[in-house]
């Protein structure tokens, strides 16, 4: 602020003193005036003062302002950050929990991993040695078949040759049980046929039926359980239906 500086001027005292009528100029209009400036710019600095000074406050508020709203914002940030770490926490717990779930778990299935792995070496095991037994297995029962069907074949031969010699005929009509046809034992009658059912299931034979009649069975079958003769038996069932035509036809 420039300011009008209102010289003082220079009196000469002498020459005033020496005058009739001394009179000195003290220049008050100019000082009023300079008095009306001054105040006039004290005035004019103060308002600007004031105003300075306020738009400083309204600055200074604003930043206050925006101060608390961004210490506003950071508290809520950081509110936010802590419900975020305490949440992140509470995951990494979960989340530990569950890891340690999942290696129990894991650990659970390889041990049933192992177990089901020997089980499944003691079935391999298991399986080589019924592929062994089964392998002896068929071969026996081939040896057995090749047996059976010579055996079959001798019996069939042994059979007819029988059913040759004694006049019969033998078939099977159950398990375990034969039957015995026989004819032209009777001269009168030569088609009629004697006929019996023998079971050689066991070593108890049973005669099942006898057509006719024949009285000398039971102690054929004794017989027969002491021999174990089934042709001899046949034989005697045989002579024993021939003594009976004669004593009839006597």
């Amino acid at each position: 602020m420039s300011m009008h500086v209102l010289r003082v001027p220079q009196i000469d005292l002498a020459a005033v003193l020496a005058d009739p009528n001394p009179e000195i100029d003290l220049r008050v209009q100019a000082l009023e005036t300079s008095t009306r400036n001054f105040l006039k710019a004290v005035a004019n600095y103060k308002t600007r003062t004031i105003a300075n000074i306020a738009d400083k406050r309204a600055t200074h508020a604003a930043e206050k302002k925006r101060a608390t709203e961004r210490v506003s914002n950071l508290e809520s940030e950081t509110n936010q950050c802590k419900m975020q770490e305490i949440q992140l926490v509470a995951d990494l717990q979960r989340e530990a929990e569950e890891r340690k779930e999942a290696e129990l778990g894991v650990a659970a299935f390889k041990r049933q991993l192992t177990t089901l792995r020997e089980r499944c070496t003691a079935l391999d095991s298991q399986i080589e040695h019924y592929r062994a037994v089964s392998g002896n297995l068929e071969r026996e029962k081939k040896d057995e078949r090749e047996n059976l069907g010579l055996t079959a074949t001798q019996v069939a031969a042994q059979t007819e040759a029988m059913e040759r010699r004694l006049g019969c005929v033998v078939e099977g009509v159950d398990k375990g049980q034969i039957l015995v046809r026989m004819s032209k034992l009777d001269p009168s009658n030569p088609e009629r046929e004697f006929t019996f059912v023998l079971d050689v299931s066991s070593n108890s034979y049973k005669v099942i039926t006898a057509t006719p009649s024949l009285a000398a069975l039971p102690m054929l079958l004794a017989q027969l359980r002491e021999s174990k003769d089934v042709m001899g038996f046949i034989k005697d069932v045989r002579q024993a239906y021939l003594d009976m035509i004669q004593m009839n036809s006597s």
